[in-house]
């Protein structure tokens, strides 16, 4: 059995950089944002007094989460894991729960997410942090490999620390990744605040709140494209989580191929279904985080999928068509429903 990962961590060059003031024309609440993880983080809180701690607390948070999921990080625990060639390992607590929260989105998805695809997105090119992928692609003349199906989930085994990984597995928690981090960081700030007003955190678009929210509920934009200037619709959050998935973002090109970063496990491809962009509200971040994954890859099952789950939703189409289910408002400053329950968590939402 191995335990922990060895070697000395150095920060990386996202963790360098200062939270940046947000102006928000409402003096009662208080906005920062930051590079983090490969994408943006925004915190907003009220009252506007507690935004130095929230700030503090949720790069701590991230920092941690970076050391332990990234599969970008050689002196990260999950690149240590994926080196080692299978075994029976220890894991850090972080890392544990990031593992089962993973399996566990897997299982209630019937798969549709699936940690082992690891190999699969080192095979699409999806080998580092998407900042170092460039904008042109690869080289010219380098074809797209093989696709590589994912091993899947139920050959892995986790007992509390306990992994045993089988050899030429690589995981990759990118569906639920993300989703555990705002979960983490929304929990974290409500300690270090003495549970005192309201917490939004935004990692990468999926945002978890905590606390009480300010009237009305924090005001969430949906967007539908990368860097989209005007949203798609604004919705209001009261409690729980919403998370988007989109073949839209994290696009590059290997050979003739447009590759993106949501892989059907089924296949090693990535996902070709009807639907460009997924949002989904849920208890937490990491459900809402899986849920909108799972229905990307569903494809033309998505719809049944989110209505069998029980998830509020909103779809939109390559042709642009939008689809609202389980309750999704649709006027712009409408509350969306959240749904009571986790999947993914041991024993309900954190």
């Amino acid at each position: 059995m191995t335990s922990g990962a060895a070697g000395t961590t150095r920060p990386v060059p996202w963790q360098r950089a200062p939270w940046q003031r947000v102006a928000t024309g409402d003096d009662a609440v208080a906005v920062a944002e930051r590079a983090a993880l490969g994408t943006s983080a925004r915190v907003a809180v009220w009252p506007p007094e507690n935004l130095g701690a929230a700030c503090a607390v949720t790069g701590d948070v991230l920092a941690a989460l970076d050391l332990q999921a990234s599969r970008f990080r050689p002196d990260s625990e999950l690149s240590w894991l994926n080196e080692a060639g299978g075994g029976l390992f220890m894991l850090g607590d972080g890392l544990a729960e990031a593992v089962g929260v993973a399996l566990a989105a897997a299982r209630w998805t019937g798969g549709l997410t699936d940690p082992t695809v690891g190999a699969a997105l080192v095979s699409l090119g999806y080998d580092r942090d998407f900042a170092a992928i460039s904008q042109g692609g690869e080289p010219l003349g380098i074809p797209a490999l093989a696709p590589v199906p994912a091993p899947g989930w139920p050959l892995v085994r986790l007992d509390g620390p306990l992994l045993r990984l089988p050899p030429g597995i690589r995981l990759d928690l990118g569906a639920t990744a993300k989703g555990l981090g705002s979960d983490r960081a929304a929990r974290a700030v409500m300690s270090a605040t003495g549970a005192e007003g309201g917490v939004l955190v935004s990692l990468g678009g999926d945002i978890a709140v905590a606390g009480t929210p300010p009237r009305d509920g924090w005001p969430v934009a949906v967007a539908e494209e990368p860097d989209q200037a005007v949203p798609s619709q604004l919705i209001r959050l009261a409690a729980g989580a919403v998370a988007t998935s989109s073949v839209s973002a994290r696009r590059w090109r290997r050979g003739d191929a447009v590759l993106h970063h949501i892989v059907d496990p089924r296949t090693g491809h990535p996902a070709d279904g009807p639907w460009r962009t997924v949002t989904v509200a849920a208890a937490t971040c990491a459900d809402a985080n899986a849920a909108s994954t799972a229905a990307i890859v569903a494809g033309a099952r998505a719809q049944d999928w989110l209505t069998t789950a029980g998830l509020p939703a909103r779809l939109t189409g390559h042709d642009g068509r939008v689809r609202r289910l389980g309750g999704w408002p649709a006027d712009d400053g409408a509350p969306v429903p959240v749904p009571r329950g986790s999947h993914v968590y041991p024993g309900g939402p954190r």
